[in-house]
């Protein structure tokens, strides 16, 4: 029988949670250098999956782990690898997740940032189980200076891998633009997942007002700030680069329970229903919004019967008051109006749109429940807006 949450679980976990993960491999991040991979590939702590264990599972370098895992270390210093993040940005916290390494878990960890004009040119390549860093790349490397970059997290210890434990949460407090992390395994071991919370940060000085993009994307430093519900996936898949993987990489609520025995619809086909959910997101950068994509890809079964998009311009002061109240006492103004959806389809709205004025928050309600798994919203940055800037640090709030 599957277990319930606790809610004590859920009232623990940080806020910096709910922003994106800056790192994943799903976004571009890589790790570019590594000291030591003799038992799992430095690479594996990118994935967008969570750690799997198989017992029976070895390689001809000793047990397969799903993570990172150095050898025992028998030389002066310590491990160490290089990630470069898919989106620079700025970060909030981290989670070093030593799942399954229970008895081989890295003991401390310490991590430090760098904000790099351009990526270096060397990267790791295949898989690297059994390898170790050559001395072309230790010397590569070394012109990084990355022993001299200031530190997110001091030296700090790690639980092991056990479920109950193996989240190692480190918020962080650094309000600068970060597009590399060094990773320090002290002194050797192993670390399952490394995520990265934060916001991204793009150059919008160097986006012409007259160029068409997607406000809302998490490269473009868009992010969720709310929602009422994400049982199967988080608001914030939506606004990942490119279509969906599957379902799991959109955003899926429960079903509802309030829904009538015996459903009806209105003359537009629309199902009528009281209640509905929603997400909100604050754009990268106000702007005027020209066109809308809701895409259900993979949500065959359970697609939403319809949605609608509201807006909003908020100051930050405003955007800290919405967040407290959970988005309860916001005047919302209408941009599309509901909309009957089909399954597994790329949806396109413009002519549809019944608002043409610069915004910079919006929310996505879809009703009775069920999954969508991109939301673009293109159009044109504006520079007069009061929004609050991608830089500012922001928690979301669920009901």
């Amino acid at each position: 029988m599957a277990e319930r949450r606790a809610a004590v679980k859920a009232a623990a976990e940080p806020d910096f949670l709910q922003s994106n993960d800056l790192a994943c491999e799903a976004v571009g991040g890589k790790v570019i250098f590594a000291t030591d991979e003799w038992f799992a590939p430095a690479a594996n702590l990118l994935k967008r999956e969570t750690p799997t264990f198989s017992a029976s599972a070895f390689s001809q370098f000793g047990k397969w782990m799903d993570g990172w895992e150095t050898r025992r270390k028998r030389t002066t210093g310590h491990d160490w690898s290089i990630v470069q993040l898919g989106v620079p940005g700025l970060i909030y916290g981290l989670d070093v997740d030593t799942s399954f390494f229970t008895g081989n878990h890295s003991p401390s960890v310490s991590i430090q940032a760098g904000c790099l004009d351009k990526p270096p040119s060397f990267t790791l390549e295949g898989d690297r189980t059994g390898m170790a860093a050559s001395d072309d790349q230790l010397a590569a490397v070394a012109k990084l200076g990355s022993e001299a970059w200031p530190e997110l997290v001091c030296v700090s210890e790690l639980k092991p891998g056990y479920s109950d434990c193996c989240h190692n949460y480190f918020k962080v407090n650094f309000n600068h633009r970060v597009t590399h992390l060094r990773l320090n395994m002290h002194p050797d071991g192993g670390i399952a997942r490394l995520r990265v919370y934060g916001v991204g940060q793009r150059d919008w000085s160097s986006v012409s007002p007259h160029q068409d993009v997607d406000l809302v994307a998490l490269t473009n430093g868009g992010v969720c700030l709310g929602y009422s519900d994400a049982h199967f996936g988080h608001p914030r898949n939506m606004i990942g680069p490119g279509r969906a993987a599957n379902m799991a990489d959109g955003w899926e609520t429960a079903r509802r329970l309030d829904r009538p025995k015996d459903l009806k619809v209105d003359q537009r086909g629309i199902l009528q229903v009281p209640g509905w959910e929603w997400a909100v997101f604050v754009l990268g950068h106000a702007g005027l919004i020209s066109s809308v994509e809701v895409d259900t890809n993979h949500f065959k079964g359970n697609f939403p019967d319809s949605c609608r998009i509201e807006v909003c311009s908020l100051t930050p002061e405003e955007e800290a008051q919405c967040i407290s109240t959970r988005w309860s006492s916001v005047e919302w103004q209408l941009l599309l109006p509901p909309q009957k959806l089909r399954p597994h389809h790329r949806h396109l709205y413009s002519e549809e749109l019944a608002l043409h004025s610069p915004v910079s928050h919006v929310r996505l309600t879809i009703s009775p429940d069920g999954g969508v798994s991109r939301l673009r919203l293109i159009g044109r940055p504006a520079a007069a807006i009061a929004a609050a800037p991608a830089n500012q640090k922001r928690a979301a709030s669920k009901l």
